[in-house]
């Protein structure tokens, strides 16, 4: 195999990854959980750099994240905190509701 299609098969492979780590954030339900469209944009890069070892687990993606918030990039590091405080206002409003 040449350099260049071994580059190539890494590439694939890693795009891949990433597509399918992708579409099992976007089936995640759970408000915790959830990732927005936006997020997926804004976080995808980082999630490659930073938190790769961990895909496709998306739970270990997701706690790689928080864990290396500090290291995300502004636009994700944003994302990230309005969700956060949008899951936090929902559990409020569930425990308050029952």
């Amino acid at each position: 195999m040449t350099r260049y299609q071994t580059i190539a098969s890494l590439f694939k492979t890693t795009a891949s990854l990433l597509a399918f780590a992708t579409a099992a954030i976007a089936l995640q339900t759970t408000p915790g959980l959830a990732f927005s469209s936006e997020a997926q944009q804004m976080c995808s890069g980082d999630a490659m750099r930073l938190c790769s070892s961990e895909i496709p687990d998306i739970p270990r993606i997701r706690a790689c994240m928080v864990q290396k918030k500090a290291q995300v990039s502004p636009g994700c590091r944003a994302v990230m905190d309005r969700e956060a405080a949008a899951a936090t206002t929902s559990r409020k409003r569930e425990a308050t509701a029952q």
